[in-house]
């Protein structure tokens, strides 16, 4: 049985590409019954998300077509085959460990691709596709992956600008917890942090927009609840946290509106991020005591510093991938001869077996103890050793030097004696 992956990544093909093999959740199900049932496949997992479609198969044809059948599903002629990429064996096994560990991802060391394993991994299974060989490899791959979190700095920093303000604001506020956020905008970088602020507990937000229903679309999200920009000076005291990122052309916060605001609040601070260029805060705000202002230059070089981080720390991944991978294929070298030694212990004991009971008979007849253990092991080694000894005739006869190696090899034989 051959060990298979195929398909295709942000690396391999175009973001117009990907969306085109995406398979969506409520296809998945058919699409493993029909690839499962191709004549070569014997287990399939199919793993889909955003940045990478591809298969996993294990196939007793070594080079099944499984390129064309990718084509074929999604009716794409020839489109595919260009940015497919196909790994056999031992590199499938390093990528499948990789890709678990977040090393193969758009954003080195993202945590969210193991999710995305594991739910397509239950997925194969619910539906019967899987079989030894990956649910082997893939229990080992969440295993590796779960080292590699915690023996490395993978996913200690923040490399995204918006979970680098979220960062930040920790050095401001341990805790989120009481806090309230003002997002002002509602695109996918507001959005982002949004979420950030929202898993590290954060419970009250409002988001500030152009569009109103948009930022009531956002906020409903995290049951906050949304104002218009013209509404900003009003709502401004409440923020702890505030975090901007429009298209606006003017600044949207005056130094004149968070003095305002801080009066109000009786000076307790404010942490700000302005993301937009051209910024939505006006740059004296920064001269105010108890406003903690930063930019975007001040968060990419926080990213920048944390993604070589990731990079020394996805070395040391590499490395610990390498040796997974040894382990992995020596457990299934050993696995693989596993039947010939239960098979030479079976005829071993039934050897034993049939000689103990001639003994038994004997000693019943009256023979002595002495002739009977003479016997005993007499009968057994030369039982035991007969097929060896046959087979190295045979060798003699035939001048299979290969095989009369391999026995003293297995016997520890002095080869020159």
């Amino acid at each position: 049985m051959s060990l298979v992956v195929v398909g295709i990544n942000h690396r391999t093909a175009p973001v117009d590409v990907r969306e085109r093999v995406v398979f969506e959740p409520a296809r998945v199900p058919d699409a493993l019954r029909e690839l499962a049932s191709l004549p070569a496949v014997q287990e399939t997992i199919i793993v889909s998300t955003c940045n990478r479609t591809e298969i996993y198969c294990v196939s007793d044809d070594p080079e099944p077509d499984l390129g064309q059948w990718l084509q074929n599903y999604h009716q794409l002629g020839s489109t595919l085959h260009h940015c497919l990429y196909r790994l056999d064996e031992r590199r499938a096994v390093s990528h499948v460990f990789s890709v678990a560990s977040g090393l193969d991802s758009m954003v080195l060391g993202e945590p969210q691709i193991l999710g995305q394993l594991k739910d397509a991994y239950r997925a194969a299974q619910e539906h019967g596709t899987t079989g030894p060989q990956l649910n082997r490899l893939f229990q080992a791959a969440f295993s590796v992956a779960k080292r590699v979190r915690t023996e490395t700095q993978i996913g200690a920093n923040a490399v995204s600008v918006a979970s680098a303000a979220v960062a930040m604001a920790h050095t401001v506020f341990s805790s989120f917890e009481n806090r309230t956020a003002l997002m002002v905008g509602a695109g996918e970088t507001i959005a982002l942090a949004a979420r950030h602020l929202h898993a590290d507990g954060l419970r009250r937000m409002i988001v500030a927009n152009r569009s109103i229903d948009r930022a009531r679309e956002l906020a409903a999200e995290f049951q906050g609840f949304a104002i218009s920009l013209d509404d900003i000076p009003a709502h401004l005291r409440e923020a702890d946290i505030v975090v901007a990122s429009t298209a606006s052309p003017n600044a949207i916060i005056t130094r004149e509106m968070a003095a305002r605001a801080l009066k109000a609040r009786k000076r307790r601070p404010i942490f700000m991020v302005d993301i937009a260029v051209p910024r939505d805060i006006e740059p004296e705000v920064a001269e105010l005591e108890d406003v903690y202002l930063f930019t975007v230059d001040d968060l990419q070089s926080v990213v920048n510093e944390n993604m070589e981080s990731r990079r020394r720390a996805a070395r040391e991944a590499d490395q610990l991938i390498a040796s997974e991978v040894d382990r992995y294929e020596l457990q299934a070298r050993t696995r693989g001869a596993a039947p010939t030694i239960r098979r030479l212990r079976e005829e071993a004991e039934r050897t034993r077996q049939h000689t103990l009971e001639q003994a038994r008979r004997m000693l019943a007849t009256g023979r002595s103890v002495d002739e009977v253990l003479d016997f005993l092991s007499a009968t057994l080694t030369n039982r035991l050793i007969h097929a060896p000894s046959q087979r190295l005739r045979d060798a003699a006869e035939t001048g299979d030097a290969e095989i009369i190696g391999t026995i003293a090899e297995i016997y520890h034989l002095d080869r020159d004696g």
